[in-house]
């Protein structure tokens, strides 16, 4: 077993799959126009100290982004003044036999094939980046990196210049997804409504949690799909209003509703579903009542959602139209049992890094998730969807998995 545990979490080649090279050569060109004097130095991931580390190892999401390169160990320079040559550099670890016995072969610098394999034109030993970061500073102004520890490195190969954070920039970018993006963040999605679909076969008062979770995960796993987009959750009962509920340990009884919070990660790309669904098969009269006005606060959200809105005005409609369905328990308006926002971007990540202050572009991929708790009716419900927005309005990206609560009766009993 050894390292090559660690094969799992990286291509042999050290390519992603779905998108093209073309496309983040594309990427790195528009970062280096946007910090037009600018110098940017980015790390890879690194395996973690302990071999078994069960977090296992996946690639740090910018350098991906802008790289599709798997490996660890490398990093990247881009310099927008820099001389033709040296304003894209891929620095790679040198060959090292013994370690390819135990993790297999990987790409180094002065392969035949690196340049075809990374689509970088230049790729030069890990050893040169320090010295190449000296040299494109000779004709740049800013130096610019990700604000995740490796500021102080820079610092110290470069006193006298001031260090930037780079996030922001490539922020803006990761908010619109290019059509390479929506297909493999579809392709998690699909993954995902089928584990969805398969849990509402299996579930049943007198199992466990865990054991539904451990059903929806065999699917999408056996699709091809790396790992959990996040921590599944599986509520039922109390564990239904408890946001972030992750033990899955329950015994389900007949009565409850059951909230799963469930999806996969594809090909580095992620999706997040949820679904309430009634642990026998049949909702209560108040479950119904609860579930529908979510679905209507979630359909409000979808109907609005178009190009140029801001992110934080879907959580708005959602609580205007609680509100507009009178008072709940104790007499609270019911957009006050929305206890959370209603929508954020998703892509490498789960919650996707954004601009707060940047109107949603036309291909951003976002959730809508309106959700309604009452943890005296040990009564929770949430319904998240994710959309693609199009050039006057949205897609459903999620439409195969049904959200009606009658068609939902219907599935759970065939």
């Amino acid at each position: 077993m050894l390292r090559s545990l660690l094969l799992v979490f990286f291509a042999l080649d050290g390519l992603a799959q779905g998108i093209s090279l073309s496309e983040y050569a594309g990427r790195r060109e528009a970062l280096r126009k946007t910090l037009t004097d600018g110098v940017v130095v980015m790390w890879a991931a690194q395996p973690p100290p302990d071999i078994y580390d069960r977090n296992g190892v996946f690639q740090e999401q910018y350098f991906f982004y802008l790289t599709g390169w798997k490996e660890p160990n490398a990093a990247l320079l881009l310099c927008g003044a820099c001389p033709a040559g040296s304003r894209e550099v891929l620095f790679l670890p040198k060959r090292n036999a013994r370690k390819e016995i135990f993790e297999g072969p990987q790409v180094a610098p002065g392969d035949r094939d690196a340049v075809a394999k990374t689509g970088f034109a230049t790729v030069l030993p890990f050893e040169k980046l320090e010295g190449t970061i000296a040299r494109a500073l000779e004709s740049a102004g800013d130096l610019y990196t990700l604000f995740d520890g490796h500021e102080t490195t820079l610092a110290k190969i470069a006193p006298l210049r001031e260090v930037k954070d780079v996030k922001m920039a490539l922020n803006r970018m990761r908010m619109k997804k290019s059509d390479a993006e929506i297909a493999l963040l579809q392709n998690a999605v699909d993954a995902s409504v089928a584990a969805h679909l398969e849990s509402w076969t299996v579930t049943k008062p007198g199992l466990y949690e865990y054991e539904v979770s451990a059903v929806m995960q065999q699917v999408y796993y056996s699709k091809g799909c790396e790992r959990n987009a996040y921590p599944p959750t599986v509520g039922s009962g109390p564990n239904s209003v408890i946001l972030h509920y992750s033990a899955n340990k329950r015994r389900m009884d007949a009565g409850d509703v059951m909230v799963l919070d469930v999806a996969a990660e594809c090909s580095m790309y992620a999706a997040d579903i949820t679904r309430t669904i009634p642990v026998d098969g049949t909702w209560t009269e108040r479950q119904k009542q609860i579930y529908q006005m979510v679905l209507g606060a979630q359909q409000a959200v979808i109907d609005a959602a178009k190009p140029g809105m801001l992110l934080s005005e879907m959580t708005k409609i959602a609580r205007d139209y609680f509100d507009k369905q009178g008072n709940g328990p104790n007499g609270k308006p019911w957009g006050s049992y929305l206890t959370h926002g209603v929508s954020h971007h998703i892509g490498l990540d789960v919650h996707d890094p954004f601009d707060p202050a940047m109107p949603l572009p036309e291909g951003a991929v976002i959730t809508v998730e309106p959700g309604l708790y009452l943890p005296e009716e040990n009564l929770g419900v949430r319904i998240e969807d994710m959309i693609v927005l199009t050039k006057d309005g949205s897609r459903l990206m999620t439409s195969a998995l049904p959200r009606e609560p009658d068609e939902i009766e219907r599935r759970m009993k065939h």
